[in-house]
């Protein structure tokens, strides 16, 4: 039984804590820009660091730096979770391309590699 946990992230996909270290830029449909931070990742999705939550199910675009994977796409806002300072968010990728997936899931294994303790378990996550 305890296989089963490890069996569903390998399916998963590598979740990666980042802990605020990767800077992110959200622009709003109303072309609002929103600098933020990533607390974890994977190539399905994240989770921000916000000040004040965005509407769940709004559509944004989402951009910022992996190692030397750049990832620009659009993102549905999920459920926001409140935290000691402002709020956590997660998202889904909507449009990621297979190619850039591919590589955001590279650029997450080598970080996994580096730091192994570096794998999230959170289950809000995408």
């Amino acid at each position: 039984m305890s296989q089963a946990p490890q069996m569903q992230r390998e399916k998963r996909g590598a979740r990666v804590k980042l802990g605020g270290s990767v800077l992110a830029l959200l622009q709003l449909q109303n072309r609002r820009q929103i600098r933020t931070r990533l607390s974890q990742l994977s190539a399905n999705g994240g989770l921000l660091q916000l000040e004040k939550p965005l509407d769940e199910g709004i559509v944004v675009e989402v951009l910022f730096h992996v190692g030397s994977t750049t990832v620009r796409s659009q993102a549905q806002m999920l459920f926001p979770m409140w935290a000691t300072k402002g709020c956590l968010q997660p998202f889904r990728f909507k449009d990621l391309e297979d190619a850039m997936r591919v590589s955001l899931e590279e650029e997450l294994n080598g970080l996994l590699k580096a730091s192994p303790g570096a794998v999230a378990d959170d289950t809000n996550l995408p």
